[in-house]
């Protein structure tokens, strides 16, 4: 399910909307279309998190939204990591339910690692994210709210957003697409489409939705092994949507929008990265314009396995370029704060006991044992 609109009332998640729907229920109201426009300009432009701080509004103004509307559709609840290297935040939403989300800093951008689910259906392997189970889908304005958690962080807006932290977003398609549209949108925070990427596990009717969507969001898709056999072990969701329809459902996507198309590749000591694994890796791509992402296996308790030698990596590289497949290895961060790809994990929801002990709710970072699952970084 989504999240529902507050768990007290009626009042909307007000970074859920778009400008146009803002002005219409300020119309509703008998207020003028002109102050819906200031409202935007505080939250996206201005990075407000309050109403006390939209100066230019009267006090009544602000109680009659304040009644209205969820000014905080997500709240810092913990942050770690230190300024000016990767951090990661528990982000906390009305009803209680907590995600991770992460920044990035790189000496050309700031990216932000939003979820889109809170906990995930699809169970990868070497993925903390889904081993608490899937709770619910995230609303739009949640996931525009770890955006804005991260602006607030660094007093800008980020440079660029991806969805690869907690959940698969072609599994929450509506709400991810709607807040890529607000998080585009050229009177706001104004994040170029091409600055989003979208990252799935390979839910092809996902990948196919998007191709009609004329968006010039990038498109990136976890592949992890070169064969049914091998994928369906570590990826569930390879039984359902098979390595080959996958592959030609992202050659049909590359024909319809001519957007190269990102293929992740964890790379796991002796499970995925023999030579016969790199030659059938590049049967599948070789002729076909795509990147290829290798990454070193970030440790998850609950997957025995190592990242590969870099010697590997480089035998990978070599054999993908000898067949024309543009391949990279990208350098895992946020490792010390857990931080890095398939790490981050879902936080439960705070409940009570019998006693009024609180349950269920751990963090994990630092080597401190408190709940908490890890996005992609």
């Amino acid at each position: 399910m989504t999240a529902p609109v507050s768990p007290e009332n009626s009042r909307r998640l007000i970074h859920g909307m778009f400008k146009a729907e803002l002005e219409s229920c300020f119309l509703e109201l008998g207020l003028p279309k002109y102050r819906a426009g200031q409202v935007w300009q505080w939250l996206y432009q201005r990075l407000v998190s309050e109403w006390p701080q939209m100066t230019n509004l009267s006090l009544a103004l602000r109680q009659q939204l304040a009644g209205q509307f969820i000014l905080e559709s997500a709240v810092a609840q913990e942050i770690h990591g230190e300024p000016g290297a990767t951090r990661k935040m528990l982000a906390r939403f009305p009803d209680g339910e907590r995600v991770e989300a992460v920044l990035i800093p790189a000496a050309d951008r700031q990216t932000v690692c939003v979820s889109s689910q809170a906990g995930c259906r699809y169970s990868c392997a070497f993925c903390a994210s889904g081993q608490a189970g899937f709770r619910r889908q995230l609303a739009a304005g949640e996931i525009v709210g770890q955006v804005l958690l991260a602006a607030r962080l660094i007093g800008a807006r980020p440079s660029n957003v991806v969805f690869m932290g907690i959940g698969e977003p072609f599994d929450n398609y509506d709400e991810v697409l709607r807040a890529i549209r607000i998080l585009n949108d050229g009177d706001g925070l104004n994040i170029g489409a091409r600055r989003m990427t979208l990252s799935t596990c390979g839910v092809i009717p996902g990948i196919q939705r998007l191709a009609g969507e004329g968006l010039q969001v990038e498109l990136s898709v976890s592949l992890h092994a070169p064969n049914d056999e091998l994928r369906s072990r570590l990826m569930p969701v390879n039984r359902r949507y098979p390595l080959a329809q996958l592959l030609a459902a992202c050659r049909e996507y590359f024909a319809a929008t001519k957007r190269l198309i990102t293929f992740e590749y964890t790379l796991v000591r002796g499970l995925n990265d023999r030579p016969e694994h790199a030659r059938e890796l590049a049967r599948h791509l070789g002729g076909f314009p795509c990147r290829v992402n290798l990454i070193p296996l970030s440790p998850v308790a609950e997957f025995q396995g190592e990242a590969s030698a870099p010697e590997t990596a480089a035998m990978f590289i070599e054999t993908l370029e000898n067949a024309g497949v543009n391949a990279t290895f990208r350098s895992s961060k946020g490792s010390a704060i857990q931080a890095a790809c398939g790490q981050l994990r879902y936080s439960t929801q705070e409940t009570e006991d019998g006693a009024g002990r609180v349950q269920g709710s751990e963090f994990r970072a630092e080597g401190v044992d408190q709940k908490k699952q890890d996005m992609h970084g």
